[in-house]
């Protein structure tokens, strides 16, 4: 147990649209409602991780780096890290436990920030400059107006159209599912206001086929706080723990180019190479849905049906409701709640299985959760237990 690391505190801010307090002040908002869940002080907190990091070029991305945070709260810190060079979101989580892990950290902040909204409001300030020219992976793709991974993402979606007989009646199952949750989740009340019912959805106009506007997440502005700690510091803590299990990660050529499959059918399996869990033993995922279709390559990737076979378990929607046999995005995910960015999967699994989930609850005793993050050439996911 000493040589275990696990969720101890989980936070967020306010989530709305174009919000008029700093995302710094977001952060520390965040971050203290997980110091209060995990009973800590900021005198016990000794690392800081973060994904992306601060994102100079971009700040509406990631306004608030890990520097920032050490900075404004004084943070003793012994190890930071924020960088975008990782597997994708969730793996600055993966990083921290392997912090406290080796024994470096003791109670680790993860945060990730996000202030897309808000930044549209005052571009002067957070939105990259016009660009003349085009370098990098970017060549291949804004000559064609290919500019947002709405069109990346379509053409996975695409083959499972072609090759295996996806509908987008099936397909509008995700979306459907995050609207009716997100209406019983409080911080989603600024984002999602009415439920979305198959017609709507089937009306929308479509953004990159077979992709439709509710087929994608919403900007938001919002601060998630996960902090992390060692086996051997949980008699500091007051609030139930949740062991990260397990840990995965890959990225496959992170240009996007003539990638085969996306990282999730790379990212899944490894997930259960270090744990006696299965797929069986799991009683909610959260997975990443910046676009309707990537739940589904989770479910493939992850094993819980074969490849190919994801857009078939989702029909009806019956078997991912939160009385179903997969609950799924049970706060509304980044479709029905807001783009947190990946951290919010990670906060509503523990708010799970820690049975804190109040209207949107799911039924049972929950012990294990999965959360994942990422899309396309990246992925990263976490097996979550409360033993």
């Amino acid at each position: 147990m000493a040589r275990e690391a696990y969720i101890t505190g989980v936070g967020q801010s306010e989530v709305g649209v174009r919000l008029p307090r700093h995302p710094l002040l977001l952060t520390v908002d965040a971050v203290n409602q997980a110091l209060a869940d995990a009973g800590l002080t900021l005198d016990q907190i000794d690392g800081v991780f973060s994904f992306p990091g601060k994102a100079q070029g971009y700040l509406a991305f990631s306004p608030v780096g890990t520097d920032d945070l050490i900075e404004v709260l004084g943070i003793k810190s012994k190890w930071q890290m924020g960088a975008m060079e990782q597997p994708a979101q969730l793996s600055a989580i993966g990083m921290a436990a392997w912090a406290v892990k080796e024994g470096i950290c003791r109670h680790v902040i993860c945060f990730r920030t996000v202030y897309e909204a808000g930044g549209m409001a005052n571009p002067a300030e957070y939105m990259p400059l016009q660009q003349k020219t085009t370098s990098g992976s970017s060549q291949w793709t804004s000559p064609f107006w290919a500019t947002s991974a709405a069109c990346w993402v379509a053409q996975y979606a695409a083959r499972h159209v072609h090759k295996y007989g996806m509908t987008r009646e099936q397909l509008a199952q995700i979306a459907i599912n995050g609207s009716k949750n997100a209406l019983l989740n409080p911080n989603a009340r600024a984002i999602t206001k009415e439920e979305l019912t198959l017609d709507k959805y089937m009306s929308a106009r479509m953004i990159s086929t077979p992709l439709c506007l509710y087929d994608c997440d919403r900007f938001s502005d919002a601060s998630t706080v996960i902090i992390v700690s060692a086996g051997d510091a949980l008699d500091e803590i007051k609030a139930t723990p949740v062991r990260i299990a397990a840990t995965s990660g890959s990225v496959d050529r992170y240009s996007w180019d003539q990638v085969e499959w996306s990282a999730a059918y790379d990212a899944g399996p490894d997930l259960w190479k270090n744990t006696d869990y299965r797929p069986k033993d799991v009683d909610t995922v959260q997975f990443y849905d910046g676009f309707a279709f990537l739940p589904i390559t989770w479910l493939e990737g992850l094993g819980f049906v074969e490849k190919g076979e994801g857009h078939k378990f989702i029909e009806g929607g019956t078997r991912i409701a939160r009385d179903g046999e997969l609950p799924l995005n049970t706060a509304g995910g980044q479709l029905g709640a807001g783009r947190l960015h990946g951290f919010g999967f990670a906060h509503e699994a523990v708010t799970q299985l820690r049975g804190a989930a109040g209207e949107r609850q799911i039924p049972g005793d929950p012990k294990v959760a999965v959360a994942t993050s990422g899309g396309g050439p990246m992925a990263a996911a976490l097996l979550l237990a409360r033993d």
